[in-house]
Order: structure tokens, then C-alpha cells, then sequence
């Protein structure tokens, strides 16, 4: 397995700019859902008990976060979580444990650019990088890279840090939040 370096950028910087300041933003910490939606997401370490964790930039508003995304119908939620890895970021992992359940709505509510506002139900795993490949999504994705989990890049998915802080000061244990 090669482990890239820290971060690469997959478009123009300008363009992902002028992309993170237009109107079609996504947004964290909505209010009033009006949909809600399973969706899984990926604390995916370079190698067994390494600190750092693979994180890709969104096109939609330039924050890095963990790859994820919601399930697709007749699809198990494992499946699911190694299929956004290898769309997001061409990585194919071994998916792990249950990290944590996150769905609340104070914290869960995602506003998107179409006035959709998603209660995301999250399952988040950790995984193991095992083989890097394209991105199969270049258009939602600006940049890709493997981070220290405690130097996280700016700006970051503010709904992703405790799933972090939880995949390494958990204990081990799945956290319910």
C-alpha cells in the first residue's frame, strides 16, 4: 500500500475557491428537516493503529472532512461505507468496527445548495486503507489526502471532529450521540 503524501489537490485552487464562496453552499447545524436520510462515513487509517487518517475536500464549500455519503437502496451499510471511500477518494479499504451512531438533530441537520434540509442518521466505521485508485466523483472532490487525527486541515466538517475524537478516545466502544 502507498500512502500518498499528506494532501494533493485534484482541481485548480481558484476554481475550488470561487466554488466555496458561491451561493450553492452546504451548510452544517440546519434547522426544521425536511427529509431524513441513512448515511455512513469513514474514519480511514493509512495503516493498523497509525494516527493518520485519510480526509478529502469538498467542492461544494472547501472543507475537509471524512468521505461518506448516504446508503443506497439494497445496499448494507458496510458496503455502503466502502463504496463512498473509493467514489470520494479511489481508496478501497477494509471496513472495521462501528466507531458511533450520530443523529442529532442539533447537530445532524446538513442544508443543502437545492433548499434540502437532510436529518443525516450517521454510522460512522473505521477502516483500513488498502489499495489507492481514482476518485470515481471528481466533481465533489477538490482535494484527498492522509492528516494526523489531531492536526486536522482548515477549514473541517464541524459535524466530523467528534466522530474522530471518538474513533481514537472511544475506548473502542461503538458511541451512541
Amino acid at each position: 500500500m502507498g500512502v500518498p503524501e499528506p494532501a494533493y489537490r485534484l482541481h485548480d485552487e481558484s476554481s475550488a475557491a470561487a466554488r466555496a464562496s458561491g451561493p450553492g453552499l452546504t451548510r452544517y447545524f440546519a434547522k426544521d428537516p425536511t427529509e431524513v436520510r441513512l448515511s455512513v462515513s469513514a474514519v480511514v487509517r493509512s495503516q493498523p493503529g497509525g494516527r493518520e487518517i485519510l480526509l478529502m475536500q469538498r467542492s461544494d464549500n472547501g472543507h475537509w472532512g471524512l468521505p461518506g455519503g448516504y446508503l443506497e437502496a439494497g445496499e448494507s451499510v458496510a458496503h455502503a461505507a466502502a463504496r463512498e471511500v473509493r467514489e470520494e477518494t479511489g481508496w478501497r479499504v477494509q471496513v472495521g468496527r462501528l466507531v458511533g451512531v450520530y443523529s442529532d438533530p442539533a447537530r445532524q441537520v446538513i442544508e443543502y445548495a437545492d433548499q434540502r434540509r437532510v436529518h443525516a442518521v450517521n454510522l460512522c466505521f473505521e477502516a483500513l486503507a488498502r489499495e489507492s485508485g481514482e476518485v470515481e466523483t471528481p466533481g465533489e472532490v477538490t482535494g484527498i489526502g492522509f492528516f494526523a487525527w489531531d492536526a486536522l486541515p482548515e477549514p473541517f466538517v464541524p459535524i466530523h471532529r467528534v466522530r474522530i475524537e471518538d474513533c481514537f478516545g472511544g475506548g473502542g466502544a461503538a458511541r451512541v450521540r
